[in-house]
C-alpha cells in the first residue's frame, strides 16, 4: 500500500529518483531480494520513508537484523490470565511496531518445546513466558540466542528475570480493608495447597492479621478446589462450624462468589452481617457476584506491559536484569465490604 503525497501516489520510481538507483534496484531492496551492497539497500530504504513510501518488513529486518517479532509460550488454555498479560505486552511492544506470536503449550513439556524451537526457527527478537499459575517452572535455559522474560511465570534459574505479582502486598491490602470496615473475625477460604499462590497468600494473611493483634477464625485456612462449588461448600463448613465471623478473605473471585452464594442461602446477609474480599478482579465474576464484589487485582496487563519493556531493551543490546521481581497490587472496592449503619 502507498500513501498520497500531494494528491500522487508515491511510486518506485520516486523513490528511485531521490535513492539515485534504478526502479529494479528498489524493488528489490524493499522486498529483500537479489544481491545489493548494505549501502544501497539502507539508501532505498530511507528514501521510501522520507517519501511516506510502504517499507516491506522483510527488508528492515533484513537491514537491522531483527524480525520484529516476539514469542509468547503460555500454559494458560483459558487465557484468563494471558490475555490481559498479552494485552499489556502489546502495547508496550506496538510502539515498535513488533508483532507478537502466541504458543500455548498446555502445559506438556513436549508441546512446548516444539514450539519453543517453531519460534527459534523464525527467528523471533525474544521470548516472553506466561501461565495460569506462577508455581516455579523449568526454566527455557540458558543459552538460547534470544532474551526471555517470565511474566506471571517464575522461572527455577535464579538468574532468570520473572515478574510476578506482590500477593503479600496484595493480601495486606485485602486485610487492612477489612478490618477498616469493622471486620475483626476474618476467616480465609482458599485453593488446593499443591499451589504456590495457595501457600503464600495463607502465610499473608495470618502474618496482616497478626500484625493488627488479631488472629485467623479456626486458626487455619479452609482449603480446596479454585471453583464457586468449593466456595459454596467452604462457607457451609463454616458456619457450621459455630465460630463467628464477619469477614471472609478468598483466595479468588471464583471461591468468594461462592462463598457469598453460600451464605446467602444460609440466610447470611453480605456485606451487613460479613464482608468479602476476593483475589484477581476477574470482572464477568467480580461483577457478577451478589454483591458485587471487593478484590485484589493484580494488575497482570501492567504486569506484562513491564515484561516487553524490559525485554525491549534488551533486544535493543542493554543487559537483561536478572532474578525475581514482585509488581504491586491494587484494591478495587465494590458493595461486598461496604459498611453499614450499626
Amino acid at each position: 500500500m502507498q500513501r498520497k503525497r500531494r494528491g500522487t501516489a508515491v511510486t518506485v520510481n520516486d523513490v528511485a529518483a531521490l535513492a539515485g538507483v534504478s526502479p529494479g534496484t528498489v524493488s528489490k531492496a524493499l522486498n529483500g531480494r537479489g544481491q545489493l551492497r548494505a549501502e544501497t539497500r539502507r539508501r532505498v530504504v530511507v528514501a521510501a520513508e522520507e517519501l511516506g513510501f510502504h517499507v516491506n518488513m522483510l527488508a528492515r529486518s533484513l537491514l537491522e537484523g531483527r524480525t520484529y517479532t516476539v514469542g509468547v509460550l503460555t500454559t494458560d488454555s483459558f487465557g484468563r490470565f494471558t490475555i490481559p498479560v498479552m494485552l499489556g505486552a502489546e502495547d508496550a511492544l506496538g510502539a515498535g511496531q513488533i508483532s507478537v506470536l502466541l504458543c500455548d503449550g498446555r502445559g506438556d513439556r513436549i508441546r512446548e518445546q516444539h514450539y519453543l524451537r517453531t519460534l527459534l526457527a523464525r527467528r523471533v527478537d525474544g521470548i516472553i513466558v506466561t501461565g495460569r499459575t506462577y508455581d516455579p517452572r523449568p526454566s527455557l535455559g540458558p543459552d538460547l540466542p534470544v532474551p526471555v522474560v517470565y511474566a506471571r511465570a517464575r522461572s527455577d534459574r535464579p538468574e532468570d528475570l520473572s515478574l510476578i505479582h506482590d500477593d503479600a502486598q496484595g493480601v495486606g491490602l485485602a486485610i487492612t480493608h477489612l478490618l477498616a470496615t469493622g471486620r475483626h473475625r476474618i476467616a480465609h477460604i482458599t485453593g488446593p495447597e499443591r499451589h504456590l499462590a495457595t501457600r503464600e497468600r495463607a502465610a499473608a494473611t495470618k502474618a496482616a492479621l497478626a500484625a493488627a493483634g488479631e488472629s485467623l477464625v479456626l486458626g487455619e485456612p479452609l482449603m480446596g478446589d479454585w471453583s464457586e462449588r468449593w466456595g459454596r461448600e467452604a462457607a457451609a463448613i463454616l458456619l457450621r462450624t459455630g465460630e463467628e465471623f464477619n469477614g471472609i478473605f478468598c483466595g479468588s473471585d471464583q471461591i468468594a462468589r461462592g462463598v457469598a452464594d453460600g451464605l446467602r442461602e444460609a440466610g447470611r446477609r453480605v456485606p451487613e452481617e460479613v464482608g468479602i474480599v476476593g483475589v484477581d478482579n476477574w470482572e464477568v465474576m467480580a461483577e457478577g457476584c451478589r454483591p458485587p464484589l471487593t478484590t485484589v487485582d493484580l494488575n497482570l496487563t501492567e504486569l506484562g506491559h513491564a515484561a516487553a519493556t524490559k525485554l525491549l531493551r534488551a533486544i535493543e543490546g542493554h543487559p537483561l536484569e536478572q532474578g525475581l521481581q514482585k509488581m504491586p497490587c491494587r484494591l478495587v472496592t465494590r458493595r461486598s465490604t461496604e459498611m453499614t449503619p450499626i
